[in-house]
């Protein structure tokens, strides 16, 4: 069967562009939702131009109530936008941003102390510069905090679990907060760095529970439980104010 199309469109929101997904179908009413990837706008089929847009700009005020309500939706769609001098507050340590824009094809970031410069291709897209900003600020900020990091959970482990391990990562990801390999490899979210220091720690012991519980059982709850009993706080604050938590 083969897929249905729509156009292919976008609502102005907080000076950003939100995709929008317009389906024109067989159907009566109209219906109106939110993904991870887009707004959706389905109306019927031979709908005139001028209700059509009375559709969208509802769909607009729609979705702005929507952001306002759900902020880890809100921050897959409004980015923040970095200026040429500006800084970016990570926990305790405060990165002041450099941005020159040069006439070259290849990006770089630089890490002085607490000052960042990044040198950018000026002919980009600003959109694009603004992904690549992102990017390379994610892959700085992860190389200056990781000893913090690793250190944060081989001293949890030595308290708590005794175990054996591999390797401790910091990168990027939206997927999750952290996980744990079979190999033992601890790896956790560059995100997880805007979070408070109680709700790292509850990431890092989740993780390293899973250095025994292999799962999401009952027994490799009371693991957590027993360390952290107040874990499920932790897991609403990241529920409701993860979509914060982003270069």
């Amino acid at each position: 069967m083969a897929a249905k199309r729509y156009l292919k469109t976008w609502l102005e929101i907080e000076g950003q562009a939100v995709p929008l997904r317009l389906y024109m179908e067989k159907r009566r009413s109209v219906s109106y939702s939110i993904t991870n990837a887009a707004v959706v706008l389905r109306v019927p089929r031979g709908i005139r131009k001028a209700r059509l847009q009375e559709l969208i700009d509802t769909a607009r005020q729609q979705t702005i109530k929507y952001f306002q309500s759900h902020p880890e939706i809100r921050s897959l769609f409004i980015r923040k936008k970095y200026q040429p001098e500006d800084s970016l507050q990570v926990g305790q340590t405060t990165y002041q941003i450099s941005i020159d824009l040069e006439d070259r094809k290849t990006d770089r970031i630089q890490i002085f102390g607490n000052q960042l410069l990044i040198i950018l291709n000026e002919h980009l897209p600003e959109e694009t510069r603004q992904n690549r900003i992102r990017k390379l600020l994610s892959r700085a900020v992860a190389a200056d905090q990781l000893p913090a990091i690793q250190q944060r959970v081989l001293d949890l482990n030595e308290k708590y679990f005794g175990k054996s391990i591999q390797d401790v990562r910091l990168k990027y990801n939206h997927s999750n907060w952290g996980s744990c390999s079979s190999n033992d490899r601890i790896n956790l979210s560059t995100r997880l760095l805007f979070a408070p220091d109680e709700v790292i720690d509850y990431v890092i012991i989740h993780e390293l529970a899973h250095l025994i519980e292999m799962n999401h059982s009952p027994a490799f709850w009371k693991i957590v439980a027993d360390i952290m009993p107040d874990y499920k706080r932790h897991i609403k604050w990241l529920k409701v104010h993860g979509g914060e938590c982003d270069f």
